[in-house]
């Protein structure tokens, strides 16, 4: 099964590929003209306005993705303006660096929610997946991308940016959404 990402992001495809290799499904990018304005106030909203906005291009399933570190401290901040916090990957790091300066209660989460829509235009199946972990005070790891090398997994000694890539495939947030949307395939439409 053939199911377009609602995604400009190469990586992403890749990622998501890598975590439902087996399962007969295969994730494309959507056709050029995929240029959704996310306007929502919400991850859950967010994922729609993408899901939908690739729906219309090319009419077939769509599942889009929203997702963020919310900083408990920052109540909630960068959120769903996770990737527009600042100009670069790095300024973003350090932006949050820096607004945690001092501050004892790093408590954090990665938050990924998703959409499934079908080729009739509805919402077949949507769903959140969380990572729980902190923020560390400075950067460690090379893997991953984002705020990976500042989040400190729950229950870890490692951040994200410390684990190969199949290890965070078992415990992100992008994999504990997409793993239920898998779930939700293969009992009512891969069957």
């Amino acid at each position: 099964m053939e199911i377009v990402l609602a995604s400009s992001n190469e990586h992403k495809v890749k990622e998501i590929n890598e975590i439902v290799s087996g399962k007969g499904i295969k994730f494309i990018l959507p056709p050029k003209g995929f240029d959704p304005i996310e306007s929502g106030d919400t991850f859950s909203e967010n994922s729609y306005i993408k899901a939908f906005d690739a729906w219309k291009l090319t009419k077939t399933w769509t599942l889009a993705d929203d997702s963020g570190l919310c900083v408990d401290a920052l109540d909630g901040k960068p959120g769903i303006y996770s990737a527009r916090y600042a100009e670069t990957p790095q300024k973003r790091i350090d932006r949050v660096l820096n607004e945690l300066n001092g501050i004892k209660d790093r408590d954090a989460r990665f938050v990924c929610y998703m959409t499934l829509i079908s080729p009739d235009g509805e919402i077949a199946y949507s769903c959140a997946g969380i990572c729980e972990g902190s923020i560390t005070t400075k950067q460690r790891g090379t893997n991953g991308f984002g705020y990976d090398p500042i989040f400190l997994i729950k229950n870890s000694d490692k951040t994200m940016a410390e684990l190969s890539e199949n290890k965070k495939n078992e415990i992100s947030h992008r994999s504990r959404a997409l793993n239920q949307v898998v779930e939700f395939l293969e009992k009512h439409i891969l069957k």
